[in-house]
């Protein structure tokens, strides 16, 4: 895992973005954050588990069928499966020592 703030690729309302290996925060700030880090860190363990590629179309595909469902993109984006395994443990900064293997199939 690579730690970057580099603002410009953060879309507007977010902290930060995973693109396995890297992390891209918003702000220097952020990096002190462990909340922000924690959930960060679960997308990099769903990237990896899912051998990357598949794990973006998989998430974009989530979000189209849930912003059909919804009609409302944040309310999509918060639905989706990996965004709900990572907000809800992001608090739990020892979840990643416990959690099993596609964990984010629980939050589907």
């Amino acid at each position: 895992m690579i730690v970057i703030v580099f603002k410009y690729l953060i879309p507007k309302g977010f902290r930060g973005i995973t693109l396995f290996p890297f992390i891209f925060l918003f702000s220097e700030n952020e990096k002190q954050d462990l909340v922000v880090l924690n959930h960060e860190k679960i997308h990099i363990r769903q990237q990896f588990e899912l051998l990357i590629f598949p794990f973006f179309l998989w998430y974009l595909l989530e979000f189209l069928y849930k912003w059909i469902l919804f009609k409302d993109k944040k309310k999509a984006y918060l639905n989706i499966s990996f965004e709900r395994e990572a907000y809800i443990n992001e608090k739990d900064l020892h979840y990643l020592k416990q959690r099993s293997f596609w964990s984010f199939l629980n939050y589907f």
